[in-house]
């Protein structure tokens, strides 16, 4: 098992900054690929940024350019930090690790993200 709990939503003004966070404990030697996800009010869950252990990075083409993501594996912990923020960015953000042979997804409970014009 793996738990993943993010920090660091809130609201911000567009053109504003907020970094995210994410720890990660419990079977953390399983983890493979990290990444970040949200979830705007009535649309699915996408892909916004994913890291692989050997610090290899993906990222959406809404965020390029202003998300970076990163990974600090001593501190079992994957940072989001976004810039110039915009109102299309508001959702919930939501960690993900990918674990185990099986190559299992898991799940943290989210943080709101709100960005105000």
């Amino acid at each position: 098992q793996v738990q993943l709990v993010e920090s660091g939503g809130g609201l911000v003004q567009a053109g504003g900054s907020l970094r995210l966070s994410c720890a990660a404990s419990g079977r953390i030697n399983m983890i493979t690929t990290m990444g970040w996800y949200r979830q705007a009010p009535g649309k699915s869950r996408e892909l916004v940024a994913a890291i692989t252990t050997d610090n290899s990075t993906d990222y959406a083409d809404s965020v390029k350019g202003r998300f970076t993501i990163s990974r600090h594996n001593a501190e079992n912990t994957v940072y989001l930090q976004m810039n110039s923020l915009k109102p299309d960015d508001t959702a919930v953000y939501y960690c993900g690790a990918v674990a185990g042979p099986d190559h299992y997804y898991y799940w943290g409970p989210g943080t709101q993200v709100t960005v105000s014009s």
